[in-house]
């Protein structure tokens, strides 16, 4: 797998999964593997399957689905109520309820940390 999605993180990704990032359009790609590294890192004893097509991180009982389009990544399954304040910081990304759309261009305003407290609402025990 190119890109930086190690192969230390093969365990916890089954072959549907592997195939599915294989297949992300390259202008997508970069995006796609900065929030799966972010994800994997902070939570290193998630589990990736695919739900609803698309790549979904389970951590104990937490969901976080995160599929790449034509624009970029969607993002959902965070909780709407404890989102740390990232809809309010960049509210065009949230398109409908429960989903952040993320595009390449957008993502260069928003920092590692505001997506890890995103990540951290939505998967924390």
């Amino acid at each position: 797998m190119g890109g930086g999605c190690g192969q230390d993180h093969n365990r916890q990704m089954n072959e549907a999964v592997q195939n599915y990032i294989a297949g992300i359009d390259q202008a997508n790609r970069p995006l796609f593997d900065r929030v799966h590294q972010l994800i994997l890192a902070a939570y290193p004893d998630a589990t990736v399957v695919i739900s609803y097509r698309i790549p979904t991180y389970r951590v104990r009982r937490r969901r976080l689905h995160v599929g790449a389009w034509q624009h970029g990544l969607s993002i959902y399954g965070w909780p709407q109520d404890s989102e740390a304040g990232f809809i309010a910081r960049h509210p065009a990304l949230r398109t409908s309820k429960g989903t952040i759309r993320l595009r390449p261009q957008d993502a260069a305003d928003v920092s590692d940390d505001e997506l890890l407290h995103l990540l951290h609402a939505a998967l924390a025990p």
